[in-house]
């Protein structure tokens, strides 16, 4: 009895060992059927819960921590939260908790944080419904050893275990341990459902320390086994691209491996809101109305099931989605940038596409996006086309080239001969507007005739232009420059005296003589020499060669009479010599004459009209001695001094 139970017991082993590797999937796992991520959180919180609410189906069998309530800087064995990163504000572990993003590498996508038990004991559990059921399936985790190689910590290491609703194990395997490379690492397992729809992934604690063993987990995902779908168009290209306004149909197949018996099919389009079945589009090779399309991204996926589970979500197998684009048209633009005048370069300038061809006038062709054409011509105006390209697509776009006349600039003369402060107006003429430069002296340099009053000999350019064309000429307006007199400062000198006159005439091309020549050396001087003998005016001559303008200018000369000044005088009352008389001083109505004694006591003042001494002082003879003076005659000469001896 104990032989044939032995022996029962191996055939079942074999047999089991058989059926399990008959189940190995011979096709492909497709698309995730359950996708547990562990939900989202934002850009502000640190922990999250509770638990329900961001990962539906999921329990953990460690102590919950985190919102609601306080958030914690750390957990301790047993203990697990949702996070963002496991280096949460405020751990005081930083060598065992690394920075680092979810599985998908979204830095608001939340992990399951769990600090490990010493104990071989289920830690976390996820329900999964719905399912097909005799399946093959896959379902896989990804793992994220949170310490740094730095914090020599025990490795985390879990069995992943699959159980029916009657909790028998239908399948487990071990990870083995999950290293500190800051890497999240997937484990999987492959196994059959029977006849359940149900099943619960279990994941059991197998590092039996409290040492390190911390670690996240992200993305439990359960695929099926189905036949391997690969779909193209009737190109036999995954992606094709076409022009809005020129679409054009195509037909969709799919090369499918063996896999499903009695299978059945249904295509299913994305346009941007999702997947949605294709009516009538039910056979492995299908016919799309694909005409006159608007630009967007159009997807399409084959979905395939036995006969009667094409409906039922998690019984089926999906392919990868191919893609047709339909590209807007680019926005083509044209510009140039105006008229242009002959020999000028012409610029075109094209945007909206990624390559542009031109064609224009003069069997102008050009590939630049902004092409310059050298030295217009009248042959090079008119219309040229570019072909703008974006993604494609082509479209054109026109712009006119206007090549203007040239402008041929015309003046009534070329020079004119001015005399200072006379004006000549000046014309020009061959254009719609004008400029003249430089504008001093003239009353107008905006007009096509202004009137040009320069007072040096100056050479205006008009430019003369017609739109964005122009050209110059030039008019010389020559100044002669009027005749200016100068005749000198007055002077004044003594009776027998000589001066010269300091005549000064400037202009160009000029006569000169004084008037009158009496006591005048040579009166066609400009610096003669004069001896008056009494006041006299004379005046400077000067007249223009070239007609311009005559000038005159006076100098007054003043002759003083010649002053001589008694030394001694005797006022004894015989009437000669009487009194102390300056004979000439009479000349000097303004002279002031004053006499003091040896002591410096004045004895004697005259003002103005001068009255001879008597040798009196406050009607007192004066006792015969020598006295001395001081006279001033007029600002034109200096203060006489000397002594006069008064005799008895």
């Amino acid at each position: 009895m104990h032989s044939l139970s032995k022996a029962l017991f191996f055939l079942s082993i074999l047999l089991f060992a058989n059926f399990a590797k008959a189940q190995l999937c011979n096709g492909t796992f497709g698309q995730p059927l359950i996708s547990q991520t562990f939900g989202q959180g934002n850009n502000t919180d640190s922990w999250y819960g509770p638990l329900a609410q961001y990962a539906p189906g999921a329990t953990t069998y460690t102590t919950f921590v985190g919102p609601p309530g306080v958030s914690p800087r750390n957990l301790t064995a047993n203990q697990s939260g949702l996070v963002k990163t496991p280096a949460t504000p405020g751990n005081p572990l930083t060598i065992y908790w690394q920075p680092h993003a979810d599985h998908t590498g979204d830095p608001n996508g939340l992990m399951l944080l769990i600090d490990g038990i010493a104990t071989r004991t289920v830690f976390f559990e996820q329900r999964m419904d719905n399912l097909c059921p005799n399946t093959t399936l896959r379902l896989s985790i990804w793992v994220l050893n949170t310490n740094s190689p730095a914090a020599n910590a025990r490795n985390p290491n879990m069995i992943l275990r699959i159980t029916d609703p009657d909790n028998n194990i239908l399948v487990e395997k071990p990870t083995e341990d999950v290293l500190p490379d800051g890497t999240w690492h997937q484990y999987f397992i492959d196994f059959t459902n029977g006849n359940s729809s149900t099943i619960t992934l279990q994941l059991v604690n197998n590092t039996l320390t409290n040492s390190g063993n911390d670690f996240a987990l992200d993305d439990i995902t359960v695929q099926a086994c189905g036949p391997a779908i690969t779909p193209f168009f009737n190109t036999n290209a995954s992606l094709l691209n076409m022009c809005e306004g020129n679409t054009s149909n195509f037909i969709l197949d799919a090369n499918i491996t063996a896999g499903y018996t009695n299978a059945v099919y249904q295509w299913q389009e994305n346009t941007g809101s999702g997947w949605a079945d294709m009516v009538d589009k039910t056979t492995k090779q299908a016919a799309i109305d694909f005409l006159n399309r608007i630009p967007g991204t159009y997807q399409y996926r084959l979905i395939t099931a036995m006969n009667g589970n094409i409906n039922r979500t998690y019984c089926r197998a999906v392919s990868e989605p191919i893609k047709v684009t339909v590209n807007p048209l680019p926005t083509a633009i044209a510009e140039n940038s105006g008229p242009v005048c002959i020999g000028s370069n012409i610029q075109l300038n094209a945007s909206g596409g990624t390559s542009y061809s031109w064609t224009g006038p003069n069997q102008f062709s050009s590939t630049d996006k902004s092409p310059s054409i050298p030295n217009a011509t009248k042959a090079m105006e008119g219309t040229y086309t570019v072909q703008v390209t974006a993604n494609g697509c082509t479209f054109p776009a026109t712009t006119t080239v206007e090549v203007l006349a040239p402008i041929i600039p015309i003046t009534n003369i070329q020079s004119a001969t001015i005399c200072e402060g006379k004006s000549v107006q000046l014309e020009a003429s061959g254009g719609s507007s004008y400029l003249w430069t430089p504008s001093n002296g003239l009353s107008n340099p905006q007009t096509s005739n202004p009137i040009a009053s320069p007072t040096e000999t100056t050479t205006y350019t008009v430019k003369v232009s017609n739109n964005n064309c122009f050209e110059t000429a030039v008019i010389t307006v020559n100044v002669n420059k009027n005749v200016v007199t100068d005749a000198g400062v007055d002077q004044t000198i003594v009776t027998g005296q000589s001066t010269i006159l300091n005549g000064k005439v400037s202009g160009d091309d000029f006569t000169y003589f004084w008037t009158p020549s009496d006591y005048l050396d040579d009166p066609t001087k400009l610096n003669p020499t004069a001896t008056p003998t009494k006041d006299i005016t004379y005046t400077l001559h000067a007249s223009s060669n070239l007609g311009c303008n005559s000038s005159n200018d006076e100098v007054f000369i003043k002759v003083y009479p010649k002053v001589v000044i008694p030394n001694s005088f005797t006022p004894n009352g015989d009437d000669v010599n009487d009194t102390w008389n300056i004979p000439s001083i009479a000349s000097f109505p303004g002279s002031i004459v004053k006499v003091t004694n040896r002591y410096g006591q004045l004895v004697y003042q005259s003002n103005g009209t001068f009255k001879g001494w008597d040798g009196k002082m406050n009607g007192k003879d004066l006792p015969p001695a020598v006295y001395y003076y001081s006279i001033y005659l007029n600002k034109d000469f200096k203060t006489y001094t000397g002594w006069v001896m008064l005799m008895r």
